[in-house]
């Protein structure tokens, strides 16, 4: 069917005259039609509402979450905002100081700073090595050593110690990963005077010798504690609050008398120097006290130089170091001889020598004939000794020498204290192992020990404890004990007095305007268990004012080779020369001078 040309059909149909008949697509607006315009900003507009619609919610849920945190929740925010920058930290405590009699100090704590770094932080400064070695007292090469392997670590000490000057000449460098940490340092004013009776403390400030050791306890102070706030870096920023106070340690007040201390010192040196010896010792006590008011010993070493912290050059030799006591015993026995009432200070004694005991010679220096007991004892007489030990019971000598303290620990506490060696009476070998240990052979004792065995010749034959610390207490009677009677030792002392005569063995100990009362002793040394013919141990022990004694002092002098080497001329004049100022500082009033000789001053040996 035909159509009219503008016929509906004809629109969507054409025809073509080669092919077949193709339907009509209908044509699309064009863009610019409103209703592509329309389309277009609807799409946009829902895009950008979704997209505010998202960030909304997104925004509104974190104010929601930190509202919640901050809000309902801030206790765990607030623990784990402390766990990371609060910090609980020890604050030091100094170590209690040790002072004289007088309050003088003998070791005291200072301030000192320790410089300290984090490796793995250091590692990556090396350009600034070459600065801060030197100041550290090291090389570059020392420095990296220390470093060495510890990258994992977050802390190394770089140096111990430092003056708190030097500290901060390092601080200023501001070296990434070098810190400072204060600490305490012991210091001994005296050096070497008191380094064998005061000992010395490690790098952590803890008693590692003598008195330093013996009172750690007491003298160790307790660290504090404080609150702060440290950086990323472990550095403080802020000092929140004090939770504990550092606590000091206790002051130690000694017995010992720094002036007198010293004067033995330079004493006991001198000897030691001038007699090319080996070692040597001396103490000093209050005979009313039982205070010990010096110690000390030769060679010395400074406790202020950790170079010098040797054993030998520290060890206190007056209580480590035992030997056989010699004639200083001898007193003892006549002590004994005269409270049994067989013997008095005129007895005669035959001391014709040599002396034969078993298969044994008892021998003098010289063959001094007949003579009384007090020129045994001036004399100091191996052969009349030993004939009035016989007479007694050697139980009884025995007994004595245990009572007085030999055998035993002076009570001291003193770290290595040797308390010797005194066998029983049933195993000193028969009458030789009598004889030979009442002129002082066969036992061995401590300087200690025989300071304080003249203390009960000088208390009238009372016994009183010994004690490095200061008594502020007159002693409980109840300490003390009888072991002689006041006569018998009055008698001895008597004796004494001759032998520091100018007839006896020890003048060189004699002291210008006081009686002096002491005795010598020169005893053969053991070498490979062996008596040594030309060794030997030179000692002095002694009394001031004889009168009425008030200080005993002991000396021992190990091996002079000087030529000299007997007692009374080589540890005797330690005696006199520190008695001598001793007795001026303790403002001692003098019992031998011409105006007391004419007014009358009571015998030797008496007590007025």
């Amino acid at each position: 069917m035909n159509y009219p040309t503008n016929h509906p059909m004809n629109r969507s149909v054409n025809r073509s005259a080669n092919g077949p008949v193709k339907r009509a697509v209908p044509a699309s607006p064009p863009s610019d039609s409103p209703w592509r315009k329309a389309q277009a900003w609807f799409s946009t507009m829902t895009r950008h509402r979704l997209m505010l619609t998202l960030l909304l919610f997104a925004a509104g849920g974190m104010v929601a979450r930190a509202s919640y945190l901050q809000l309902l929740h801030k206790d765990f925010l607030q623990d784990q905002g402390d766990d990371r920058y609060l910090r609980v930290v020890e604050t030091p405590a100094h170590r209690g100081m040790i002072v004289d009699r007088n309050g003088e100090p003998l070791a005291v704590s200072s301030p000192v700073d320790s410089i300290w770094a984090q490796p793995a932080e250091l590692l990556q400064q090396r350009d600034h090595w070459p600065t801060l070695a030197p100041l550290l007292d090291m090389t570059v090469a020392e420095l990296d050593q220390k470093l060495a392997g510890k990258e994992t670590r977050q802390f190394v000490y770089l140096r111990r110690h430092l003056a708190p000057s030097a500290a901060q000449q390092i601080l200023q460098l501001n070296i990434p990963g070098v810190y400072a940490r204060r600490e305490y340092r012991r210091y001994y004013p005296d050096a070497e005077v008191t380094s064998h009776l005061l000992g010395f403390t490690d790098i952590d400030d803890a008693g590692q010798e003598g008195l330093e050791k013996a009172f750690d306890g007491q003298l160790r102070g307790v660290a504090g504690q404080k609150r702060v706030i440290k950086d990323r870096l472990g550095r403080i920023v802020e000092e929140v609050e004090n939770l504990k106070l550092p606590q000091p340690g206790q002051r130690l007040t000694l017995s010992i008398d720094r002036r007198l201390q010293y004067l033995a010192y330079r004493a006991l040196k001198a000897a030691v120097l001038e007699n090319k010896a080996e070692a040597a010792s001396a103490v000093m006590i209050d005979v009313r006290t039982g205070e010990i008011l010096a110690m000390v010993d030769q060679p010395a070493g400074n406790p202020n130089n950790r170079n010098e912290l040797q054993g030998d050059l520290l060890r206190n030799r007056a209580a480590t170091d035992v030997y056989e006591p010699g004639s200083t015993m001898k007193p003892f026995t006549i002590s004994l001889a005269l409270e049994s009432g067989k013997w008095t200070p005129t007895t005669p004694v035959d001391a014709r020598g040599p002396l034969r005991v078993g298969r044994y010679l008892v021998r003098d220096v010289h063959n001094y004939g007949i003579i009384d007991v007090t020129h045994v004892i001036s004399k100091s007489s191996n052969v009349g000794t030993t004939k009035i030990a016989f007479s007694m019971p050697m139980e009884r000598l025995w007994k004595l020498y245990k009572d007085v303290g030999f055998g035993a620990l002076s009570g001291l506490g003193l770290a290595g204290e040797q308390p010797g060696v005194l066998h029983h009476f049933s195993k000193w070998g028969g009458e030789i192992g009598h004889a030979n240990h009442s002129f002082g052979y066969g036992l061995s004792i401590n300087m200690l020990q025989l300071a304080q065995a003249y203390g009960v010749l000088a208390a009238d034959g009372v016994k009183r404890p010994l004690t490095l610390l200061k008594r502020d207490q007159p002693l409980d009677p109840a300490e003390e004990r009888r072991i002689l009677s006041a006569q018998a030792v009055r008698q001895v002392r008597a004796m004494l007095e001759l032998a520091v005569s100018k007839q006896g063995t020890g003048a060189k100990a004699g002291v210008p305007g006081y009686r002096v009362a002491g005795k010598t002793g020169t005893v053969h040394k053991i070498v490979n268990g062996r008596y040594a013919s030309n060794r030997y141990f030179s000692l002095f022990a002694g009394m001031v004012p004889a009168s009425q004694p008030r200080l005993v002092m002991v000396i021992i002098i190990d091996e002079p080779k000087g030529g000299a080497y007997y007692g009374g001329a080589v540890a005797a004049p330690v005696f006199g020369e520190t008695m001598g100022e001793a007795l001026r500082i303790l403002n001692i009033t003098p019992d031998d001078m011409p105006s007391m000789k004419i007014a009358g001053s009571p015998p030797p040996g008496t007590t007025p």
